[in-house]
């Protein structure tokens, strides 16, 4: 299988708005400023010609660049010499870190990069408007329900498509041994701590539990071994949702492959806030239920649980609707940046009707204020739930050699790889 060495990023070529993330107003006056003056800017990281405000930064396009596929890609760089390098349009290239330093020092913010999905949103709404403007006769008047007939068709198809690969119930799971909880209650009396603690499953026995201290958890109890097969059941599940899409399985095999790779532990996290119980802060498979307690004992540290739980909670609280999930899954499987996939364009075309898909479904379907910020808030999430994603693989490969995970199995193992 082809591995996934890292996703390229490139400003587009619709303005340095759109990777500033200022508004269009300030990006113009900063090109007034320029004109009236009647000298040329000057890049305040190397010293070239500036086009403008990029990341709150008179900046040219290179470092613009430089600056957004460093943070974007969480490149960490370390300089050969002595920290110190010169900076200049002629020896930028030379050592990446002082450049990314300079960066930093000069005032640039890592705050204002927008996400991948905006981009592709936005450029994909500003296209539409130029050919609506440019072509208003030609435009197919919309339904009564906003949505057009080929957007209608394509819910249908992912909701159809959701509904015959995810097993809510967890059915082939019900015979394994009820969890064993991080926290166990004893007799003593609650401390504030204790008290701070999520509560419990209502339903997940832990009687049999009692008879070991709260330091001692038996090995027969291991989580492990079961997280590690609810993974590889959901990634299953994940492949065949995908392969249910018709212009997935219309792309090369290596492009679908390298798409599965980069998307489905992002999928996986959106199925699982299906089952996410917002007061108990469970997540409720079946006749079992899990906290970050349980992952906790399985060896994921507060760092990558801490964000996760804090991830479901925000999109429960979204009250999202089964087509939104379900376009939620195809807008992050078809990410058309990955740097190994052939069919780039393809690619984009597809999010892009997916992205408009879910946005005027919105729209249609939420009333204001709730739905007024509701994509907004969404393209946020997605961009949190890609770091969640690159923290959840570090901390699996980290579990798998410090624990001797001999339970691994090829499938998840090949998709962290």
């Amino acid at each position: 299988m082809a591995s996934v060495r890292g996703v390229a990023v490139q400003c587009p070529s619709d303005g340095e708005s759109s990777c500033s993330g200022g508004s269009p107003a300030t990006t113009a006056s900063s090109r007034s400023d320029t004109d009236l003056d009647g000298e040329e800017k000057t890049c305040a990281v190397c010293g070239d010609r500036a086009t403008g405000y990029h990341f709150h930064v008179m900046t040219c396009e290179g470092c613009k660049g430089f600056f957004r596929r460093t943070v974007i890609k969480g490149i960490q760089f370390t300089c050969p010499f002595t920290r110190s390098c010169a900076i200049t349009k002629a020896k930028r290239r030379q050592c990446q870190a002082c450049r990314y330093q300079k960066c930093l020092v000069a005032g640039m913010r890592k705050d204002m990069i927008m996400s991948e999905e905006a981009l592709h949103v936005r450029r994909a709404l500003r296209r539409q408007k130029k050919h609506q403007e440019q072509s208003p006769a030609s435009v197919e008047p919309p339904e009564e329900s906003g949505l057009t007939a080929e957007q209608e068709q394509l819910i249908e198809l992912l909701t159809e498509a959701h509904k015959k690969t995810f097993d809510s119930s967890f059915s082939q799971f019900n015979h394994y041994q009820p969890a064993v909880r991080l926290y166990i209650h004893s007799q003593r009396s609650q401390s504030p701590q204790d008290a701070a603690v999520p509560p419990m499953c209502p339903y997940s026995p832990q009687d049999h539990m009692e008879s070991f201290p709260e330091e001692v958890l038996p090995d027969v109890f291991n989580l492990l071994p079961l997280f590690a097969d609810i993974s590889t059941y959901m990634i299953q599940q994940v492949i065949q949702f995908a392969k249910a899409i018709p212009s997935f399985r219309s792309l090369p095999i290596d492009d679908q492959i390298s798409l599965l790779k980069g998307a489905t532990l992002e999928i996986c996290q959106i199925r699982f806030n299906t089952v996410f119980n917002e007061e108990t802060k469970a997540w409720e498979c079946g006749q079992h239920c899990y906290t970050i307690q349980d992952g906790a004992l399985t060896g994921f540290q507060q760092v990558y649980l801490e964000p996760l739980l804090k991830f479901h909670i925000s999109l429960k609280k979204l009250r999202l609707h089964e087509a939104e999930y379900v376009l939620l899954q195809a807008l992050v499987l078809f990410y058309p940046d990955h740097m190994d996939v052939t069919q780039r364009e393809v690619i984009d075309q597809t999010q892009e009707k997916i992205a408009l898909t879910l946005k005027n479904y919105i729209d249609q379907r939420h009333a204001l204020p709730e739905g007024r910020f509701l994509y907004a808030k969404l393209l946020l999430l997605l961009t949190e739930l890609r770091t969640l994603k690159v923290e959840n693989t570090r901390q699996i490969l980290h579990i798998h050699d410090t624990q001797d995970l001999t339970t691994m199995t090829p499938l998840l193992s090949e998709i962290i790889s």
